[in-house]
């Protein structure tokens, strides 16, 4: 079951749970407006581009990508060496996005929540298994890079 722990499934299972609150319980909130309707699509589009630009740099440097499995190389180039977390972080653009188009007004407290769980589940025991590996060279990452943005 370790591969239900994964981000895309914690990413599907918020937006599900976003686009169910703005089908059953909206509560008469609304920011539907073609603004926020072009905010949502440059949100998903941009999460989307940081997690196809991330998994292309890793892929090239021939490490994985896949959570819980150990690096094969500290990979600091591309667009990580602007983001420690590039894919996480499009994971929560595009939830965001996706509140915003489903009109989940009631579900933008997913969005830190699911910052919260990809720190806890993911980054914090990612970020310790690099650090045991790469020792000084993850030090010196961490200062020049942050972990977020």
């Amino acid at each position: 079951m370790k591969w239900l722990d994964i981000p895309p499934v914690w990413l599907l299972s918020f937006a599900i749970i976003a686009k169910f609150q703005a089908d059953i319980l909206d509560l008469g909130l609304s920011l539907d407006s073609a603004p926020t309707r072009f905010l949502a699509g440059i949100l998903v589009g941009g999460g989307l581009l940081l997690a196809l630009l991330a998994v292309y740099e890793m892929r090239r440097q021939r490490t994985t990508f896949i959570p819980h499995k150990d690096a094969a190389h500290l990979v600091q180039s591309g667009i990580f060496s602007r983001s420690r977390n590039p894919i996480y972080l499009g994971d929560v653009l595009i939830l965001a996005g996706l509140v915003l188009y489903f009109d989940a007004v009631l579900s933008l407290v997913l969005v830190p929540l699911l910052l919260f769980v990809l720190e806890k589940r993911f980054v914090v025991p990612e970020e310790n298994r690099l650090r045991q590996k790469f020792r000084a060279d993850f030090a010196r990452y961490c200062q020049k890079t942050r972990r977020w943005i």
